[in-house]
């Protein structure tokens, strides 16, 4: 997709009469592609992680005895149904702190018959994991998911202890947003009305026409850390690449250095307070109307997310990345044919205007 994505550019320059080989110029920015996760609490994933256990084991059961599965559907009604009363339960807001304590400590009873209970049911999945292997010989390999969703029910059960019952702040990289998606990043960029989004960052680099030439799907990584990898990888398909803008996000005082050797202008905006050298570089004429130009990438990005790039609904990190690809690759189409158009409706109307004449 991306050497298919290098000819539909080509293709849409030769419409534009412009030169592949000349000095092409870019603008580096970055959004928030949402994964389809609901939103994530230690108990609803910890619900999740027991739901799918019971899922699967009752599947081997159909085909194998295993011990305890016969009422499964049972079992994931009860399970359900402490894990809904746990969602009803509200904390006092009474002034009587004997009022308040006692509903503390109903709070905190509940999360431990959650918990508990959620540990019948993974011993008991375990239990099923030993069987399969030893008296019907399964592959490991066929039980990867109970090895799975086992290991996120012992670590929701510990996080859920720790947090409502021991009063424990869970550290953010312990946590996990989603079972189905574990790719899933908890972001939250700042931006008015929206304090926190559930998925990946995705970098782009358009150039002035529009198109987009190339994206990278950002996991565990900043804007800073990308700058010079998005240069060097556009770089890469368009040779004649030599300028490009940035936002604020993107600096570093190693990317402002070595920016400057891929590339012969490099507008990257500096935080915070600005030396003498830094103020005559980005008071400068050129600087100041590529820095002005830079916020034209938005209009890129609302095209792409308007399209279908806002929620990525399929499974994985490689079907992610695979349906990143593929949305950058349908936008410079849609931008090609658009150039197209406009072609055929100049001509026609110069034709138009011959023909009066």
């Amino acid at each position: 997709m991306a050497r298919i994505n290098v000819e539909v550019i080509r293709a849409g320059y030769r419409l534009l009469d412009l030169d592949v080989h000349a000095m092409i110029r870019g603008r580096c920015d970055s959004f928030v592609l949402k994964t389809d996760v609901h939103f994530p609490t230690d108990t609803n994933l910890l619900y999740d992680a027991i739901r799918m256990l019971i899922q699967v084991c009752s599947k081997w059961h159909a085909q194998h005895v295993l011990p305890g599965w016969r009422n499964h559907e049972s079992n994931r009604r009860q399970f359900k149904r402490q894990y809904r009363k746990l969602q009803k339960l509200k904390h006092s807001t009474s002034k009587n702190e004997d009022k308040k304590a006692a509903k503390e400590r109903e709070i905190q009873q509940a999360y431990q018959d959650y918990i508990d209970l959620a540990g019948v049911y993974l011993d008991r999945a375990q239990t099923s994991i030993e069987v399969l292997k030893n008296d019907y010989k399964i592959p490991e390999i066929h039980l990867a998911d109970l090895h799975t969703f086992s290991q996120h029910a012992e670590r929701q059960i510990d996080q859920i202890r720790r947090r409502a019952i021991l009063d424990e702040t869970i550290p953010h990289a312990e946590k996990v947003f989603s079972l189905f998606q574990p790719h899933t990043e908890w972001i939250s960029k700042g931006k008015a009305g929206v304090p926190v989004e559930l998925g990946l960052r995705v970098c782009i680099m358009e150039d002035t026409q529009g198109f987009i030439l190339h994206s990278q799907v950002m996991q565990k990584t900043t804007d800073d850390k990308v700058a010079v990898a998005m240069v060097k990888a556009t770089k890469a398909q368009f040779p004649s690449f030599n300028a490009c803008s940035f936002d604020q996000g993107f600096h570093s005082p190693d990317n402002q250095k070595e920016l400057k050797s891929h590339l012969e202008h490099v507008v990257l905006p500096k935080k915070g307070k600005l030396s003498k050298a830094d103020q005559e570089r980005e008071y400068a004429p050129e600087f100041k109307h590529a820095k002005r130009q830079h916020s034209a990438v938005e209009s890129a990005i609302n095209a792409l997310e308007v399209h279908g790039l806002d929620k990525c609904p399929d499974h994985g990190i490689d079907a992610f990345e695979r349906y990143v690809a593929l949305a950058v690759l349908s936008r410079n189409i849609q931008k090609l044919g658009t150039i197209k158009r406009d072609a055929e409706r100049q001509r026609l109307l110069l034709e138009k205007q011959k023909l009066a004449a």
